[in-house]
């Protein structure tokens, strides 16, 4: 495991060990996040913790192509129950990731740190978010790293039953709109699964990645 410092560098993700850590330390400067994510890495930790850089392998991903819209969701989608917009809300969708409680978690892993981080990207275009409307509440949302033609999601939260599938289709069809290649899920849980997300090696990540 290699230990960072003040140094703009990351080590090779072919150098990550078993559990996905490639390093450790550094900080969440807007430079070393945008380098991190170019390079497909990314922070994940909890307060008190050192900053953790991962590089999984098998990668969660996204291939457009390959969403499952269920027959209930379409309903959904076709009531329009919800208004969805991007990039209205970036700090109140991220502090909504933070606060929302989650079934096996005690915790979050988005520190305010992070929040203040991440709005710094967010103003520089590289961080991007989706917000879920009802009666004009904010109810759902997502956000992530833009790099143009993948999109790194990171969290989502939903107030209210589905609200959290809806801006995530509408993500999806927007990325298909602008012929993004792939839309990166990082780790694998089931929720994802069900939206038709799957592992790849992380080496065909990286290609990916890679190959604007």
């Amino acid at each position: 495991m290699y230990y960072l410092t003040t140094a703009l560098f990351f080590p090779p993700v072919s150098q990550t060990n078993s559990t996905g850590i490639l390093a450790l330390g550094g900080d969440l400067s807007t430079d070393r996040l945008q380098l991190a994510y170019r390079n497909g890495i990314f922070p994940w930790f909890e307060d008190g913790e050192p900053i953790t850089w991962w590089s999984p392998n098998p990668r969660m991903v996204l291939f457009l192509d390959e969403l499952i819209v269920s027959k209930s969701m379409r309903n959904i989608l076709n009531r329009n129950i919800f208004k969805v917009t991007f990039n209205q809300n970036f700090r109140d969708v991220i502090s909504n990731c933070q606060n929302i409680k989650r079934d096996g978690q005690n915790g979050t892993w988005i520190t305010n740190d992070m929040i203040e981080a991440y709005c710094s990207l967010h103003e520089l275009g590289v961080a991007k978010s989706v917000e879920v409307w009802q009666d004009d509440e904010l109810v759902g949302g997502l956000y992530g790293i833009d790099l143009g033609h993948v999109f790194c999601g990171e969290s989502m939260f939903s107030k209210v039953s589905n609200a959290s599938k809806v801006g995530f289709i509408a993500l999806v069809s927007h990325l298909k709109k602008e012929n993004y290649k792939l839309l990166d899920c990082q780790v694998y849980n089931p929720h994802l699964e069900s939206l038709g997300c799957r592992e790849i090696e992380r080496e065909d990540f990286m290609k990916i990645l890679k190959n604007k």
